[in-house]
């Protein structure tokens, strides 16, 4: 079998923030590599550093020491207008919160990541309208957020974080303002996904949560504490069918 393509690739890295002169430290030497189209889930209670290590791999934060490849792309020293770029590019993000434009309807929603790349508007139309479909939501495209259900929101930033055809999808508690019913609908669209061949990353303090991913990466005090696939627990009976 061949070498699968790496699309995450951290070396040694650590993030310190500074408020005056005290420093916390939130991450400390992570390592950590993500195959393309691999499903992984990153699991830690509150304070663990998940969301940290989540914005360093969303490029959403600077690292303050180590490397990070994206994509064989090195993010360190980029500036803020470069990691705008490779955010728009490269990740698709979903967030608990949805992060919607309430002004705007279900498929302006949609377009706006292709716009800012500098898509044609009939072009970022005809792909948004297709990512809708895709997701059920073909009558709904001109809808305000407003006017629709939790469910229907999460599906509408789904569609947002496919339609730019980015490298990884990075799903922040993607579920937790969701029914547990309507959660596992959207637990089921990320799996889907997966096997068309996306890379997913999922962010999340629910174990239950993150057996639905293929390998379970656990975060605590800043530092990666265990990394397993899930295959490999139900192996060692150290999780359930």
């Amino acid at each position: 079998m061949d070498k699968k393509e790496k699309v995450i690739i951290m070396n040694n890295v650590g993030k310190v923030y500074s408020t005056g002169k005290n420093k916390y430290r939130a991450l400390n030497g992570i390592n950590l590599e993500i195959e393309k189209g691999e499903f992984v889930a990153i699991v830690g209670p509150s304070g663990a550093g998940k969301s940290t290590l989540m914005n360093l791999i969303g490029c959403l934060d600077t690292l303050t020491e180590g490397e990070y490849y994206l994509d064989g792309i090195s993010i360190g020293k980029m500036k803020d207008n470069q990691l705008a770029e490779i955010r728009n590019r490269k990740i698709g993000f979903i967030f608990q919160t949805y992060n919607l434009i309430n002004k705007l309807n279900v498929l302006e929603n949609v377009e706006l990541p292709l716009i800012y790349m500098g898509i044609p508007i009939n072009e970022a139309r005809k792909r948004a309208t297709s990512a809708l479909q895709k997701l059920g939501l073909e009558s709904h495209l001109k809808h305000k957020p407003t006017e629709l259900s939790g469910g229907q929101m999460q599906r509408v930033a789904i569609a947002r974080a496919i339609v730019t055809n980015p490298e990884i999808i990075l799903a922040d508690e993607p579920t937790g303002a969701l029914d547990s019913k309507t959660g596992i609908e959207v637990l089921n669209i990320l799996k889907d996904l997966n096997k068309e061949g996306n890379t997913i990353v999922l962010i999340t303090h629910d174990m239950n949560i993150a057996l639905n991913a293929k390998r379970i990466i656990t975060v605590k005090d800043g530092e990666i504490v265990s990394d397993s696939y899930i295959d490999k627990l139900k192996e060692v009976g150290a999780c359930e069918d």
